[in-house]
């Protein structure tokens, strides 16, 4: 009895053996199914999410656009001295501010990555010296961002990162360009930075480093005509307009910076989601075909056994 229980211990281990190994594959194809009904919805969302994101570009863009065209025409005829407002008044740079403008969230593929891949390199190579001595400040909008920059020793503004995607509107970005204005107006930056990813289609966003402060003069008319037409007559005069309108466009331009990010991220999101969807359906048809291979295995080895054990009884 004890030879035979011996003889029949392999068999019955590469039995148990089998069954488990059936068993973890199962295991692994429920959540696998579990994994992508996740990343289906997460699509879905970011798809919806996205459309709301490209309508509200698509209503502010003619604005922005708009306003800089009358601004260009108004200091078209005036000299950078003449304009009555400190947003345009070039410094010697000494302290930076960035406004770093990522997400709160991951799963979106390498949009967070690109955009901090290319701060760091858009600043190693145009203000490497006063990145080494603490003269850059990052004030980040997402805490994807201010997570990054924290690791590095980088000082940001408040310690902490500002959430204004929770609740996306003009007065919750204008409160962070408020800050802005005030260290620039203060004298405490020379300079101030938007980066961002700009929304071009849902497969590529283009990596931006935007200088929001001061305002360049140079830049501001259509971007649509080759000149500008300057033979207005203002009411009230060109000065009391410049007044209102520089800090204005100003505001508009880090608004649309963020409203760009956002949809970006939607767009990259719903296109990771996408892939980990298929991904997973190609990792679903693997699964099944291991498991049956050794499902099939096992039932062909039952088979073995039991006409083996037949054989013997017949020749018994």
């Amino acid at each position: 009895m004890e030879a035979s229980s011996s003889i029949l211990s392999p068999s019955h281990k590469e039995e148990q053996s089998s069954m488990a190994g059936l068993k973890e594959i199962k295991g692994r194809i429920k959540s696998v199914k579990s994994t992508q009904k996740v990343t289906k919805a997460m699509k879905l969302v970011s798809a919806s999410k996205l459309r709301r994101a490209q309508e509200r570009i698509t209503q502010l863009r003619p604005y922005a656009l708009k306003l800089r065209e009358l601004i260009g025409n108004v200091v078209s005829v005036l000299d950078v001295e003449e304009i009555p407002s400190k947003l345009v008044e070039v410094r010697d740079v000494k302290n930076i501010l960035v406004i770093l403008v990522t997400s709160n969230r991951g799963l979106c593929g390498p949009f967070n990555n690109n955009i901090l891949k290319h701060t760091t390199e858009f600043l190693t190579e145009h203000h490497e010296e006063a990145l080494k001595n603490g003269n850059v400040k990052f004030l980040c909008l997402g805490r994807k961002g201010f997570d990054f920059i924290s690791r590095r020793g980088y000082p940001t503004i408040e310690d902490k990162s500002f959430d204004v995607l929770s609740d996306l509107s003009f007065d919750v970005v204008d409160k962070t360009t408020d800050i802005a204005f005030d260290m620039f107006l203060k004298g405490e930056v020379d300079k101030v930075y938007l980066m961002f990813n700009e929304f071009k289609n849902v497969m590529s966003q283009v990596r931006r480093a935007d200088t929001l402060l001061p305002l360049s003069v140079s830049d501001l008319g259509s971007e649509e005509e080759d000149g500008l037409n300057s033979d207005y007559i203002f009411e009230p005069g060109r000065e009391e307009i410049l007044t209102d309108l520089i800090p204005k466009s100003v505001r508009i331009s880090a608004y649309r910076a963020v409203l760009e990010s956002n949809a970006s991220e939607q767009g990259a999101r719903m296109v990771a989601m996408d892939s980990a969807t298929e991904n997973a359906d190609k990792l679903l048809k693997d699964l099944k075909r291991t498991y049956n291979k050794a499902r099939q295995a096992a039932i062909t080895k039952e088979i073995l056994e039991i006409s083996s054990g037949a054989d013997a009884l017949a020749n018994a």
